[in-house]
């Protein structure tokens, strides 16, 4: 390194601008830079701005604080340098029982700064390193008590690892090394010295008997009150033997020792940690080789068992081999690709998009007559009693679902472990009639565009104007059966009480039995009662217009009560339910809302 340059042995290159002072010789630059100094037993390791500047070395916490003083310093001039002998990046520096612990970044900055010292010291006409002699000199008392003072947290916020705790208890090896070295010998010393009393007791004994009794050559005797004669021994000073602080080498040497095992606690903790560490991976590793082997048991009885699998035991029933969560993530699986399907078939269907006229109302205003209509009338008058009824009071009608008009309701109703649910359904609908959405959910001309999960259908036979029996299958959501369902579907408008009521029109689908449509092994016969009740709400236009779609309003009020017709599990039918449906009446209303549009309004 040249003399006219500085560095930092942090690596950082801002630092590294020489400084020429005005009062230092000419050829001498400042050096200062970042090292980690040793401060005590509580702290450790903390990273110091040290300055080289005058043959003196000092220290600041930070290179922020250059301007308000240093926190100490030392003269080179008699000073001793000792790179460590297995710690590459440290170096200490002792000048009588002083000494400063340092480390550098990496064992290059630790020869640059040796190198530099030595140029300093050159200078100032002080002998090279190798012209020094190494000092038993110790931790001064100030240094060393300062391990007592009040515990901080500050060491511990860096997580100090196990390597650098190892290196701690080297450094504090060579300390109390140190320390071992000078009380050893301050004991030597007094052992010496007792020798000495006893020799020289001996002789006042002896001058005692031949009766000398105030003769002192060096005023070492005297007579006590009692008329005998004791030695005078000189007191020894704190530092009276060899200028050794006894007490404070003590407190020292306690401090190191304190130091030892706080350090070895720390070293027992991380390796603890270590350990448990270890064993929490061996402990993960032990579950995944675990799960591995479930895994590779589960895969082998499935292998076992796929010959049979499509086989009635893997059907719905009580005693399906298929578990709860299978059979729903089965059924909401073919559910999403029967959406999938539907939009695109919906998509073509608007393409190839046909204008039907809507018959006149005096086609179904009347009842007609067949030998189910008493059957039809009961069940008009049953919806128009019960259907209609508030879902509040004694109901027990449950929200499962609200969304912007569309409200949702349920009642949790079991036979004989079958899901019989009945639910319940309020919308309203902007821009059409009653009149107009009971025909288009109860004419089989328009079933396919709007009802997506129907296989295929037929009218079985055609009572009156106003009354048809279908028979139609349902598409399959394995692993559940397919269904099919043979119900009669009559349409009515309902006479109102008073002028005041509003026009309202009724679908009612319920089952029954046809000779040629009879049960069959390959589905489950399904029975529904449905009823659909439409109200048609009129706002009066303003002035003398005439009423256009803005100003009417379908309420529609939809009850159902099926019964699947065999077992499945509860939660499957719930959640089904309550996903189809709401999608099953914003579907049909957004396709009357189509269909309607632009055409003359029908009431």
């Amino acid at each position: 390194m040249s003399d006219n340059q500085s560095w930092n042995s942090s690596g950082s290159d801002e630092d590294l601008e020489p400084k020429e002072e005005p009062g230092q010789p000419a050829g001498i630059a400042e050096f200062s830079g970042t090292l980690s100094k040793w401060t005590n037993y509580i702290h450790g390791w903390q990273d110091r701005w040290v300055v080289l500047k005058n043959n003196t070395l000092s220290y600041y916490k930070s290179q922020d604080e250059t301007e308000y003083g240093c926190r100490g310093s030392l003269c080179l001039s008699k000073a001793v340098i000792t790179p460590h002998e297995f710690d590459e990046c440290r170096l200490d520096i002792s000048v009588n029982d002083s000494v400063w612990y340092l480390r550098a970044q990496d064992p290059e900055h630790r020869h640059q700064w040796i190198d530099s010292i030595e140029i300093h010291r050159a200078d100032s006409g002080y002998g090279s390193e190798s012209s020094l002699r190494r000092h038993g000199s110790m931790l001064s008392l100030t240094s060393a008590t300062s391990g007592y003072s009040a515990t901080s947290t500050s060491s511990f916020k860096k997580g100090h690892s196990l390597r650098e705790k190892l290196a701690e208890m080297e450094t504090f090896r060579d300390i109390l090394c140190r320390q071992v070295d000078t009380l050893q010998k301050y004991f030597d010393n007094c052992a010496d010295g007792v020798s000495k009393d006893e020799l020289q007791r001996d002789k006042i004994v002896e001058d005692d008997e031949d009766d000398f009794p105030n003769t002192r050559t060096d005023g070492e005797f005297l007579h006590n009150n009692n008329g005998s004669k004791e030695k005078l021994f000189q007191s020894l000073s704190p530092k009276g033997i060899n200028g050794i602080d006894f007490k404070g080498e003590a407190i020292t040497f306690k401090a190191t020792t304190a130091g030892i095992l706080a350090t070895l606690s720390h070293c027992i903790d991380l390796m603890v940690k270590t350990e448990d560490s270890w064993q929490k991976r061996l402990d993960k590793e032990m579950e995944k080789r675990r799960r591995i082997e479930d895994s590779y048991k589960s895969a082998l009885n499935d292998l076992k068992k796929k010959s049979h699998f499509g086989g009635p035991d893997y059907e719905e029933g009580p005693n399906s081999l298929i578990n709860e969560d299978e059979f729903f993530d089965a059924v909401e699986a073919a559910l999403d690709r029967q959406d999938k399907i539907e939009e695109q078939s919906q998509t073509e269907k608007t393409r190839n998009h046909r204008s039907s006229p809507v018959p006149p109302g005096d086609v179904y205003s009347s009842s007609s007559s067949h030998r189910f209509s008493e059957k039809v009338e009961e069940m008009v008058q049953n919806h128009m009693t019960y259907s209609m009824q508030d879902v509040g009071g004694d109901a027990n009608w449950q929200l499962v679902i609200e969304e912007g008009e569309m409200k949702v309701y349920r009642r949790e109703v079991e036979e004989n472990g079958i899901v019989l649910d009945p639910l319940k359904a309020t919308h309203s609908v902007k821009g059409v009639t009653g009149h107009e959405v009971c025909h288009y959910f109860w004419d089989t001309a328009y079933r396919n565009d709007w009802e997506t999960t129907i296989e295929n259908f037929n009218v079985v036979e055609k009572l009156s104007e106003n009354a048809i029996i279908t028979y139609q299958t349902h598409k399959r959501v394995w692993p559940a059966s397919q269904r099919d369902v043979l119900y009669l579907s009559a349409m009515r408008k309902v006479l109102a009480n008073n002028e005041n009521d509003p026009d309202t029109w009724l679908v009612c689908n319920f089952s029954v039995d046809h000779d040629e449509a009879q049960p069959t092994n390959k589905c489950v016969r399904a029975k529904i009662n449905i009823g659909m009740i439409c109200q048609t709400l009129v706002s009066p236009p303003e002035g003398d217009k005439e009423i256009s779609r803005d100003n009417i309003l379908c309420k529609i009020t939809y009850v159902a009560n099926v019964n699947p017709g065999g077992w499945a599990p509860a939660s499957v039918l719930r959640a089904v339910a309550k996903r189809e449906y709401p999608k099953f009446l914003k579907r049909f209303t957004s396709y009357v809302q189509e269909k309607t549009a632009g055409k003359p309004i029908l009431f």
